[in-house]
């Protein structure tokens, strides 16, 4: 894995353009910007070294995006592999588009599974990773949780279950940018130590700059599928452009042409 580093950052800044871009042509119909940027390195690394591509397989990998709202960064992934144009994307957030503010079920699309209500889309990982052990399919579940997801109760229900069901082949990602909608999780609702907790169940816990891409690729392959893993990405809202990064403003926000034109010089 380590030697497609290069390849990955390729994607990752693609991805980026054009979760800016598709955000722009939005326009007051607005994005889910900050949210999706933090979690762009590790949407790239999972949809360029695991077999999510192929949906035909039913060996394949499954992803789901349980923040929901972060689909622009889905979206952009799916674009760069080919299954949604960039004309499909300009259509993101219009009337009768299949791109919506959350994802919704399109094979056609790539998308496998409908999201957005938080803290559903670990149980929907724990059921598929129990179907790939009883089917003998061994494929891979990957779910990514925000970190102010983690208020909602079906999500520590779901984390008591996994081990205690000796659930395989399953990774939970949390996307750990220490905000939320209306202000910090310190302030609303302090989840930390978030490690310790999910140890405490009976999970593999790591914790990883969410941004350092070789550090994510050693990870993802020494790791252990024989019990249920969470990895805590340590992230910065709006990475990748200085008028999001760490700015909470832009968890839901319109992108101005003067805006658009200085992030365009900032990735170039």
């Amino acid at each position: 894995m380590i030697k497609n580093i290069e390849n990955v950052k390729i994607f990752t800044k693609n991805m980026r353009r054009k979760i800016l871009n598709t955000a722009y042509q939005a326009g007051a119909k607005s994005a889910h910007v900050g949210g999706a940027l933090s979690c762009t390195e590790l949407i790239s690394i999972l949809f360029t070294h695991f077999n999510l591509k192929n949906l035909e397989d039913d060996k394949r990998d499954r992803f789901i995006l349980s923040k929901g709202h972060a689909c622009l960064a889905y979206y952009s992934a799916l674009s760069e592999l080919g299954f949604i144009s960039d004309e499909e994307l300009k259509t993101f957030e219009e009337d009768g588009s299949n791109l919506l503010g959350h994802p919704v079920l399109n094979k056609k699309l790539g998308i496998e599974f409908s999201t957005g209500s938080l803290g559903m889309g670990l149980s929907i990982g724990i059921g598929l990773a129990i179907a790939s052990e009883k089917k003998k399919l061994n494929f891979k579940t990957f779910v990514l949780l925000g970190d102010g997801e983690c208020n909602e109760g079906s999500v520590w229900e779901a984390a008591m279950a996994a081990p205690n069901l000796k659930v395989k082949n399953l990774v939970v990602i949390i996307d750990k940018n220490n905000f939320q909608q209306t202000g910090t999780n310190a302030e609303i609702m302090n989840i930390n130590p978030i490690e310790d907790k999910w140890k405490a169940f009976g999970w593999n816990v790591q914790s990883l700059d969410g941004h350092n891409i070789e550090n994510l690729l050693t990870f993802f392959e020494k790791l252990n599928f024989e019990k249920p893993n969470l990895l805590v990405l340590n992230t910065i809202k709006g990475k990748g452009f200085s008028f999001s990064e760490n700015n909470n403003d832009w968890h839901h926000g319109v992108i101005s042409k003067k805006i658009y034109e200085e992030a365009l010089k900032e990735l170039d």
